[in-house]
């Protein structure tokens, strides 16, 4: 059993309309769910399952929790699919200023950061209160983090164009299997 939390605003994106989205992920895991809608709480019960399916479920409760959408949430069931947290209170200071601030560097001007993002590594990144989370593939995740941390910790965004543009041929080659 595992325990894990989403804002309740988020609730009824994790439920689905009538109770589809839910159904989905009990019904592909094996998994059952119950949740508290007053408080955003989900208990995760895995004892019948494969161990690392509960893991897995908890990762696509989470990335509901954070704003993504189920369909895209559900690429997680895939076993080379990974669901990353950044906080952004962990590179600047708590102050809503300096939060917006930089949730504004990684989205950029009408999206463009974001979209070169996640053109360049596959990855779907979303922001949500005060973090970013992504969903991404084993081949880019190590490129995809570094540009987002490169980002929250004030690099320039001309660096870390350049950064993904050096970056871009190596995740095509091994995607490719070479």
């Amino acid at each position: 059993m595992r325990i894990t939390r989403i804002p309740r605003e988020r609730v009824g994106a994790l439920i689905g309309p009538d109770g589809k989205t839910r159904k989905y992920i009990e019904k592909r895991s094996g998994v059952g769910l119950s949740i508290d809608s007053e408080s955003g709480e989900v208990i995760i019960v895995d004892e019948k399952a494969d161990p690392l399916m509960g893991l897995k479920v908890d990762n696509v409760v989470r990335a509901i929790g954070r704003g993504f959408s189920p369909e895209r949430a559900f690429k997680l069931f895939n076993d080379d699919y990974y669901f990353i947290i950044f906080d952004i209170n962990d590179y600047v200071s708590g102050k809503k200023d300096h939060v917006r601030r930089v949730k504004a560097r990684i989205i950029g001007s009408e999206g463009k950061t974001r979209t070169i993002i996640e053109q360049m590594t596959g990855a779907t990144l979303c922001i949500y209160g005060h973090t970013v989370c992504v969903i991404v593939d084993l081949n880019a995740m190590e490129v995809t983090k570094t540009a987002i941390d490169m980002l929250l910790s004030g690099s320039e965004h001309a660096t870390v164009y350049k950064f993904l543009e050096r970056k871009q041929m190596e995740l095509k080659m091994a995607r490719y299997g070479f």
